[in-house]
């Protein structure tokens, strides 16, 4: 699915401390484990839901190293 898809580039910028654990868990649950780390995912709309829920502390770029993206819209 990656490649009639593509990949994105998520980068842990913000701090999960002081926000709810669904936050924190959503993190996780794309591969995120230390801030500023950066991880490849899969463009599905699965993983753009997940993005969305905690945009205010990614950023997101295509995979390509292209500028990053609004993660909001």
């Amino acid at each position: 699915m990656a490649d009639k898809n593509g990949t994105l580039r998520v980068t842990w910028v913000r701090s999960e401390i002081g926000h709810n654990a669904a936050a924190r868990g959503t993190i996780r649950a794309l591969g995120l484990h230390r801030l500023h780390q950066s991880v490849d995912i899969d463009d599905t709309p699965t993983n753009r839901g997940m993005i969305r829920r905690v945009a205010f502390l990614l950023e997101v770029a295509p995979a390509g190293g292209a500028k990053p993206e609004d993660p909001g819209s």
